[in-house]
């Protein structure tokens, strides 16, 4: 069974709330609000196929602390409080090189439950 690569570099930018991934020549800038999205927590993922629990309104969502957690996983701290789940280096891997897949999968699901993005919020001063 093969090993899944180590990103080459790991970036924390807290301004625009993104976790940037280097495989190689791969470059991925992975948001925040995709992270915690996908958390593999059993809050997100459920206890069993098929529990998941869709998280809404996610959108402003940004990342407080990266603390590696051995040699196989980053443990993300979110500044909603949620920091449970552990991003294994195959977990992470995964996310970015199908981040298009997922991402749309996952705006799917919010337009089939009738959620959003912003939980809400109301946009104000556009025009």
């Amino acid at each position: 069974m093969p090993k899944t690569p180590l990103p080459n570099e790991i970036k924390l930018h807290k301004k625009s709330r993104t976790l940037e991934l280097t495989y190689g020549k791969d470059k991925f800038e992975l948001t925040a609000e995709y992270l915690r999205v996908h958390s593999p927590s059993a809050e997100v993922r459920g206890h069993g196929i098929g529990n998941g629990v869709l998280q809404t309104g996610k959108k402003l969502v940004g990342i407080k602390e990266l603390i590696p957690t051995g040699n196989y996983a980053l443990k993300i701290v979110f500044d909603d409080g949620h920091d449970s789940g552990l991003y294994t280096w195959d977990c992470l891997h995964d996310l970015a090189y199908n981040r298009d897949q997922y991402w749309q999968t996952y705006l799917e699901k919010l337009q089939a439950a009738g959620e959003s993005r912003d939980g809400g919020l109301i946009a104000i001063g556009r025009g």
